[in-house]
């Protein structure tokens, strides 16, 4: 069974990790400067794969962000939605979820 401390300190490491690969893909979409057509063509599909790349990561850096936040506040561990407690293995499966298994979407 993993602790808190150490649901935590992973946490801060994919965080760490979303921040880097955001900051690479941001650095990615910003260097295009092709005139060709057909790399205009191959650099927009690539765009909009890092776009949702992009968009994906800032969803799960926003989970792990609420769910450090509510460690912070002493509400880890238990659902916001219906107050029961998580169980810790699906804890240890989604550290950052904020639904018990029955309020899960």
């Amino acid at each position: 069974m993993t602790t808190n401390a150490e649901r935590k300190s992973m946490l801060e490491g994919r965080l760490a990790t979303l921040r880097t690969r955001l900051q690479g893909i941001e650095h990615e979409l910003s260097s295009h400067q092709s005139k060709d057509w057909e790399d205009m063509a191959i650099e927009q599909e690539t765009d909009e794969v890092l776009e949702g790349m992009g968009h994906s990561g800032l969803q799960e850096m926003r989970q792990i962000e609420s769910a450090l936040q509510r460690m912070a506040d002493g509400d880890y561990g238990y659902c916001t939605k219906c107050g029961a407690e998580i169980a810790n293995e699906r804890l240890d499966a989604l550290p950052h979820t904020p639904f018990c298994r029955n309020c899960a979407p």
